[in-house]
């Protein structure tokens, strides 16, 4: 499984790219349009081929980076997939109740957090040591709310929640719980 961390940093280079590129050419646009005289039109074949250009570029960034998301082939592929390990989390009053002081993996073990809420919405995020974070899902009471996730580097990872359930919400933090280990 690829690192969210590198995903992100690639998917923002790439669609960086492609904003600066819209706005430069949207300013020249404007730039040309607003000017009198003859240099002030725009043939409406480059115009077009433009939008074209940039809806085939669009396109095409969302197909090449469809396939670095993660956790995809684990989402599609889940009913083939049996966890190595499974996290019975309850989450009630703004707390979470963990089934363990730590949750210990191994490196490429997958893990299944099965969180159940008993009062509330809230979110469940598993964050890097950077305040990053891994990632997360929405804690719905009376549905089935679980993540599978494979760790691929060692780190000690902290929980907290992602959803606004209040302002108690803000302290539902649990440093260093996730621990995840070479075997």
């Amino acid at each position: 499984m690829v690192d969210s961390q590198l995903v992100l940093y690639g998917q923002t280079i790439a669609y960086t790219c492609y904003a600066i590129a819209i706005i430069l050419i949207m300013a020249w646009f404007g730039l040309k349009i607003t000017r009198s005289g003859k240099s002030s039109k725009i043939s409406h074949a480059f115009f077009y081929t433009f939008v074209g250009f940039l809806v085939v570029l669009g396109v095409s960034l969302h197909i090449v980076t469809y396939n670095t998301i993660p956790w995809a082939p684990m989402d599609i592929n889940r009913d083939d997939i049996k966890p190595d390990k499974v996290f019975n989390i309850t989450v009630e009053n703004h707390q979470f109740i963990l089934p363990s002081e730590k949750l210990l993996i191994k490196v490429g073990e997958k893990a299944l957090f099965d969180v159940t809420s008993n009062d509330l919405t809230y979110g469940f995020g598993v964050f890097r040591a950077d305040n990053s974070m891994i990632f997360q899902m929405q804690v719905v009471p009376g549905h089935r709310n679980d993540i599978l996730w494979q760790f691929e580097k060692p780190g000690v990872y902290t929980i907290r929640s992602t959803e606004y359930s209040g302002p108690k919400g803000a302290q539902m933090i649990l440093k260093d719980v996730v621990v995840v280990k070479e075997d």
